[in-house]
């Protein structure tokens, strides 16, 4: 146990005064263990039978993902986070959108962006304007519907205090404008202050579980949301909106990966309420991927969300940055160039180049596919992006990662390079939203459920082979759950992140036990600066 060890001496060296102000002891829970109690020897938890391990979509009767408003009124609200406190985005849609063989699509210059803002509820004296588009989703082939969206508006406003409760509407005066909606914005960037909950959830589409896990994230009172990737799953349907759990078990016949683009409208009517008050910040997943004529990919995505990458010094909304208090956040693509010798890495290198520590002390990366997972679903499919980044992140002390694809629940020890080490990141795969498609509950190091190695690159992904056979044995698969897991669990949840300190944060998974939110896991999660200085790396 030197891991242990030799976090307890890097904690006695301190001076008394700060022992006291770093110690959880003033806000910690003594039974919640911590990193520096680590690495804790791999726990499994069976999957409970009583939870639905497969989900059933929302209709589109349901009157949570029916339209509530009329003409170019606004409507699916949400937010995002610029690069900093000082700045906000307002994103909705006007019109409706149209399915059919003979859609014509709005016209985005016919109703203009507004959004009027201010400190008072009754008294709204700032105004920003934004700009508008609208994005096709086309088939080329006979018989297959086509879809086109209402107008997407983007408006950011800009002047804005830290830590200040501001109210809004949106929309275009002379069509109308939306209610009055209020949200706060990010605390200053520095090493005492933070947001007081950060919630993360992954692979969500809108079923009856995913309905829960967002009541009982609401429930949390996030000042921010994270979406690490696979958001309404529209990918999981024919245009003529019929859909399966299973698309290629099912629809394996048709000529091109069909999907049915109102179940993005669905969704975001569903997470209105959420969205037009707490920022959302998402990543791509592979089901926001969906191919269409002229090979376009990944419109609705694109389109439909505002994210601070022209803010961060990004060329692509695939990948970005962004100051939540004392939190730097880089949210990476998955689903586009990582190799070292392309525009995201190069982009990377930069933005941790400029991240300072003495301003934002912690460093929290999310992309959508793990890099460590032990089940057999997605095994070691990230594997060449690992090979290409990991090497970055660990050399500027990354401190957690949150990924998502995987359905289920796993927590790591600290690791690099598939060996426990104490100035590795903490990886936390959270693809448990309650999405469509089967939980993932088997495991690579059970009898029979190691993949074939040449059966794991995925294509959208650039499908090269890159895995090795990284077990002490030589094996592709462990025997037994890995010393670098620590934790994994088979259910829905979703996950609340509290930095307490410079040092100090808690992460808590709450799992879905049918109705209720239960603590499935917690630990605080314990930086050590002067054990783990930041080193360069030659790339």
């Amino acid at each position: 146990m030197s891991f242990h060890d030799g976090s307890i001496r890097t904690v006695l060296r301190l001076p008394l005064l700060l022992l006291l102000f770093f110690s959880p002891a003033s806000f910690s829970d003594a039974t919640i263990p911590s990193t520096l109690d680590g690495p804790f020897t791999p726990v499994t938890i069976s999957l409970d039978t009583s939870l639905r391990g497969k989900a059933v979509d929302l209709p589109d009767t349901d009157p949570r993902v029916q339209r509530y408003v009329t003409g170019f009124q606004p409507e699916q609200i949400s937010l995002s986070l610029s690069s900093n406190y000082d700045s906000i985005w307002v994103s909705w849609i006007t019109g409706e959108f149209q399915i059919g063989t003979n859609v014509q699509p709005l016209d985005p210059t016919s109703v203009d962006s507004i959004v009027q803002f201010g400190t008072l509820g009754d008294s709204l004296i700032h105004t920003a304007t934004g700009y508008s588009l609208v994005y096709n989703q086309l088939y080329p082939f006979e018989g297959l519907l086509n879809y086109t969206s209402g107008i997407i508006h983007h408006a950011r406003i800009t002047g804005l205090q830290p830590s200040t409760v501001y109210y809004y509407r949106c929309g275009d005066p002379s069509h109308g404008m939306s209610k009055i909606h209020s949200f706060k914005t990010m605390p200053v960037s520095s090493p005492t202050s933070y947001p007081s909950r950060i919630a993360i959830v992954g692979d969500t589409g809108l079923t009856y579980n995913t309905t829960a896990t967002i009541s009982h994230l609401v429930q949390n009172s996030p000042d921010l949301v994270l979406l690490v990737g696979d958001v309404s799953y529209a990918n999981l349907y024919l245009t003529n909106g019929t859909g399966s759990e299973c698309y290629s078990c099912n629809f394996s016949d048709t000529p091109i990966h069909e999907t049915y683009q109102p179940r993005w409208d669905y969704w975001g009517r569903f997470m209105e309420n959420l969205t037009s008050r707490d920022p959302l910040m998402v990543v791509e997943g592979n089901h926001e991927l969906e191919l269409q004529a002229g090979n376009k990919t990944f419109e609705a995505y694109s389109s439909r969300f505002a994210f601070p990458y022209i803010e961060s010094g990004s060329t692509s909304k695939f990948y970005y940055s962004f100051n939540a208090g004392g939190i730097h956040f880089v949210m990476l693509g998955a689903y586009i160039d990582f190799d070292r010798s392309g525009a995201q890495y190069e982009w990377l290198k930069r933005d941790l180049a400029k991240f300072n520590r003495s301003v934002t002390p912690w460093l929290v990366v999310t992309w959508h596919p793990p890099w460590y997972s032990t089940y057999t679903a997605h095994y070691k499919e990230a594997e060449c992006m690992k090979v290409a980044m990991e090497e970055l992140l660990y050399s500027y002390r990354t401190d957690i990662v949150f990924n998502g694809h995987v359905h289920a629940y796993e927590r790591s020890n600290r690791v690099y390079n598939y060996q426990l080490d104490p100035c590795g990141p903490v990886h936390i795969v959270i693809g448990d939203g309650g999405n469509r498609e089967k939980m993932a509950i088997e495991h690579t190091d059970e009898p029979g459920k190691c993949p074939d190695p040449l059966s794991t690159p995925d294509a959208a992904m650039g499908g090269q082979f890159c895995a090795s056979n990284s077990t002490t044995t030589g094996a592709f698969c462990w025997d037994q759950q890995p010393p670098y897991s620590a934790l994994r669990e088979s259910s829905f949840g979703h996950g609340i992140l509290e930095m307490k300190n410079a040092t100090w944060a808690l992460w808590t998974w709450h799992r879905n036990q049918d109705t209720n939110s239960q603590v499935g896991d917690q630990i605080y999660i314990v930086r050590q600066p002067d054990l783990c200085p930041p080193h360069n790396v030659t790339t």
